[in-house]
C-alpha cells in the first residue's frame, strides 16, 4: 500500500499518529513524560560534538552522505549517531524548565 502514491501519505501519517498515541498512553500509564521535538529539527545537520561551535549546515546533505566533518571544529560525524545525540540534547533541553 505504501507504493501507491495516493495512499502512501495517509498510511504513513496514520502509522506515526498511532505510534505517538501508544507512546503517550504508555508514558501516562507509567507516570513518565513524553517529550516531542519538532519534526523539522535539523538533527543530522548540526554539529553535536563539542556543543560549543553550534555549526548548522544550511543546505541539506544527500542521504547517501553518511559521514561529514564539521568545518568549524573539525569533528568527524556519523550522520545517524550525530542525529541521535542531537535529538537527545534537544529533548532534554525542551524538558528542562528555563531558569
Amino acid at each position: 500500500m505504501m507504493r501507491s502514491h495516493k495512499l502512501a501519505l495517509h498510511i504513513a501519517d496514520a502509522s506515526w499518529g498511532e505510534i505517538r498515541r501508544q507512546l503517550t498512553c504508555k508514558t501516562d500509564w507509567n507516570g513518565k513524560e513524553l517529550v516531542i521535538i519538532d519534526r523539522f529539527f535539523p538533527s543530522s545537520q548540526t554539529c553535536g560534538y563539542c556543543g560549543y561551535c553550534g555549526y548548522r549546515n544550511k543546505e541539506a546533505k544527500d542521504l547517501s552522505v553518511r559521514l561529514w566533518e564539521c568545518p568549524e571544529c573539525g569533528a568527524l560525524h556519523d550522520r545517524d549517531i550525530n542525529a541521535a545525540q542531537n535529538i537527545l540534547k534537544e529533548g532534554l533541553r525542551k524538558r528542562t524548565p528555563a531558569t
